[in-house]
């Protein structure tokens, strides 16, 4: 807190801190939503389109982001007499405050002329680099010709757009040029204004009150949040609120705004800067929020300069449909945002929904059309979950036991009365345990417990539901039966009969532990497939534990399970079938059916069967990771020495890549897997790894990645490859914070901001005040009068 409470005014010479407060009428401004401007030349329209009271924020707009270089694109070939030419990427780095490229157009633009070109008829070249669009790449001289002389029209365009840029240089602040004191208290009064915007922003809290007024008692999180500053710090107390100038007080709705549109750059800006021109894959899926709108969120996941495998969330779009052509223009405004590139891709992860997925018209076949190298990966976690809820519709007594669980949720969870009544009678379950020693006593246990419904994503299975079932057995059964002798209507009374009677049946007691015992083993893989650092090979050798668990489990469980559904029953004085007995289907005729016994029936026709389905469903589902890609990549294994080693499989899964390995890099490649595996081998800090993870990360710490960068890029490709799209479903979760019922007016430019530094609250907190001073200072636009 001491940031806060003792805070250093800093020194620093800051010639345009002290500016006019943004805080005139709303009639004064029209608002612009920056996120829609296009970045692409090519489709932009005419500066003098826009009003013109916009033409100077979308002018400095442009100017903040630099012109749109992307130099990473797949430059395409057109013919000049005999010869193919194409755009030099390399002529950026001759004009890098200018020149831009369009793909949509395959044309060189000029940002400087764009936005401020007279209208001069044929000087410099005529309007080829303004509205045209340059294309004739053999004739590299007409973009000196362009820039011409010092009065050309282009170098008059750049003088007025730095001078839009240098605020020193305009009339009005020379009228109003601060004193030393005035620049310090103004870098006060906007670093108390920053911190608590960062406080919101890394809480997401609403910042807006319902009455901000003077009068009013409660001002809302940020005001109120500033007062309280000023409270215990006399510096920050001089300087704001009625300390401050009327027309500087930096607490603007705009202000704040525009503050937190700061920060989510510069945090943007940190992870394209991770990334910079490495290959990933990108993560994505669907959601609505709260007020009925459709919106995509995006994650990336890289490789950093440690080796660590990395997924950052870094946007979220809203679209107005959920089709492949709408998604994947959606992809392309977000990369043409941030400079990235399709070409760029090696991965796409999404949940299996058809029209991401699908064959012919589905979003990962768009996107490979334009990149092969671009490969899929069906959610792992997700086809977790599908097998489960394969099983309920396939088996009928399965599908008949999650019914049945789903109405008692239903009956109990839904009113605040039973739940109270619920929570007693454990309570006193817990009491009477403890005092017959049943139980013990410590740190941790005996905490109270409800009643669980299943999670409202794939996530979340009925695993938890099951387990808070057989904790709470007794307690419900006498809720229940509570209802059936004292419920309102007749309606109450029969349904909480009729579980009752459900319940305390052997068939219920055996699928209740039968199913927690299989999603119990599926619930953990689960957990560790979501982690963010979870590589493919492991990911596929988690599929096979799992099937062997449940093949072990159909060998060797039935005997354990039945001894626990024994004591259970018994404790429960539930009647057990004598297994010897002929087995009685309810409701079907005996004449009809063949005569078998109690314990063929359970431990047959449902014991086995549904792990069956199970294996069947998981086999079916993860029979796409069995391409040749993956069991290339399972070759990079570095488990007891490399025992998975094979040379020719590392040589194919190169050529997966050709924009990445070249016919040379292959051949230099088929030796140095050679000299790489030996060195492997032969050293024991790579002798106990557990995953292709540890093996990147080994490789940088050891500087091995130098010396072997060919496979360095294989396992760097074989990391990207996604596992589950758990990140994105993070940042829905994290949507329902920040865009709630009473903030559901929220814009799609402010949501995005303040998730993206709400998500990625570890970079944001190591973001410096100064960086998003500066920041703001770009940014923030004067308001004209009308």
């Amino acid at each position: 807190m001491d940031r806060y409470f003792k805070r250093k005014v800093v020194e620093d010479d800051y010639k345009t801190l002290c500016e006019e407060d943004n805080t005139q009428s709303k009639h004064t401004r029209v608002e612009i939503n920056f996120s829609d401007i296009p970045a692409d030349p090519g489709l932009r329209k005419k500066i003098l389109d826009y009003h013109p009271n916009e033409r100077d924020s979308i002018r400095r707009h442009y100017l903040l982001k630099g012109p749109y270089q992307p130099h990473d694109h797949e430059f395409p070939r057109t013919q000049f007499g005999d010869r193919f030419r194409k755009f030099n990427p390399a002529w950026f780095d001759d004009h890098k405050a200018w020149l831009e490229y369009s793909i949509s157009k395959d044309a060189a633009y000029c940002l400087f002329c764009y936005l401020y070109r007279s209208q001069t008829g044929e000087q410099a070249g005529g309007d080829s680099f303004d509205t045209k669009g340059f294309r004739n790449w053999k004739k590299k001289d007409r973009i000196q010709i362009h820039v011409g002389n010092k009065n050309s029209a282009h170098n008059i365009a750049r003088q007025k757009c730095e001078d839009l840029m240098n605020e020193t240089s305009d009339i009005r602040f020379a009228f109003e040029r601060p004193s030393e004191q005035n620049r310090k208290d103004y870098r006060t009064r906007l670093n108390a204004s920053v911190d608590c915007v960062r406080f919101l922003l890394h809480q997401g809290l609403a910042f807006r009150g319902k009455d901000e007024s003077e009068e009013s008692e409660n001002q809302g999180n940020f005001l109120e949040l500033l007062r309280f500053l000023a409270n215990h710090n006399e510096s920050i107390n001089k300087v704001v609120l009625d300390n401050a100038p009327e027309n500087n007080k930096l607490i603007a709705p705009e202000i704040q705004k525009e503050i937190t549109e700061a920060a989510a750059i510069e945090v943007s800006n940190v992870i394209i800067n991770e990334l910079k021109n490495n290959v990933f894959a990108v993560l994505l899926d669907e959601s609505r929020d709260i007020s009925v709108k459709e919106q995509v969120a995006v994650a990336l996941r890289y490789v950093d300069t440690r080796g660590c495998i990395i997924e950052r969330f870094i946007g979220i779009v809203h679209v107005g449909d959920t089709t492949a052509p709408t998604l994947k223009l959606a992809i392309e405004h977000l990369f043409a945002k941030y400079g990235l590139s399709l070409t760029q891709l090696r991965g796409q992860g999404y949940d299996g929904a058809s029209n991401m997925r699908g064959e012919f018209n589905g979003l990962k076949t768009l996107i490979m059309k334009e990149n092969p190298s671009a490969y899929y990966v069906h959610c792992f976690a997700h086809q977790l979950q599908l097998a489960l809820i394969a099983v309920a519709k396939n088996h009928v007594q399965v599908a008949s036991f999650f019914n049945c669980v789903t109405c008692l949720l239903n009956v109990i969870g839904t009113s605040c009365k039973r739940r109270d009544i619920l929570r007693g009678k454990h309570y006193e379950k817990i009491v009477e345990q403890l005092e017959s020693g049943e139980i013990t006593k410590g740190r941790g246990l005996n905490q109270e417990i409800t009643l669980q419904r299943p999670g409202d994503t794939r996530w979340g299975s009925h695993y938890n539901s099951l387990i808070s079932i057989i904790l709470l057995f007794e307690s419900i059964v006498e809720v229940l039966d509570i209802v059936t002798h004292e419920g309102i209507s007749s309606d109450q009374k029969g349904e909480a009969y009729s579980l009752l009677e459900s319940m305390q049946s052997f068939d219920f007691i055996f699928n209740l532990h039968m199913m927690k015992t299989i999603l119990g083993v599926t619930n953990e893989i689960s957990q560790v497939l979501q982690r963010k650092d979870q590589d493919i090979i492991n990911a596929m050798t988690l599929v096979k534990v799992f099937k062997q668990r449940l093949q072990n489990m159909r060998n060797d469980g039935w005997e354990n399970l039945f001894k626990e559904i024994g004591l259970f029953c018994e404790k429960n004085n539930i009647n057990i079938p004598n297994m010897s007995d002929t087995f009685v289907m309810r409701g079907r005729s005996r004449r009809r059916t063949e005569s078998i016994t109690n314990r063929h029936h359970y431990q047959i026709e449902l014991f086995y069967t549904v792990i069956d389905l199970q294996l069947q469903e998981l086999n079916n589902r993860f029979d796409e990771i069995n391409t040749e890609l993956l069991m290339c990549v399972a070759c990079l294994n570095p488990y007891q020495s490399f025992s998975d080693f094979d040379k020719e499989r590392l040589l194919r899964l190169a050529k997966f890549y050709p924009s990445d390995f070249s016919e040379m890099d292959l051949i230099i490649l088929d030796n140095q897997i050679e000299n790489f595996i030996v060195d492997m081998r032969s050293n024991d800090a790579f002798m106990n790894l557990k995953g292709l993870g540890e093996l990147a990360q080994k490789l940088v710490e050891t500087r091995k990645h130098d010396i072997f960068p060919l496979v360095f890029s294989l396992i760097k490709l074989a990391l990207i490859l996604p596992i589950a799209t758990a990140t994105v479903e993070r940042a829905f979760s994290a949507m329902k914070i920040i865009k709630n019922r009473l903030r559901n007016r929220m814009g799609d430019s402010w949501m995005n901001d303040c998730l993206l530094t709400y998500i990625e609250k570890d970079i944001f907190s190591c973001i410096d005040n100064d960086l998003i001073v500066q920041r703001f200072q770009k940014m923030k636009t004067r308001r004209e009068k009308l």
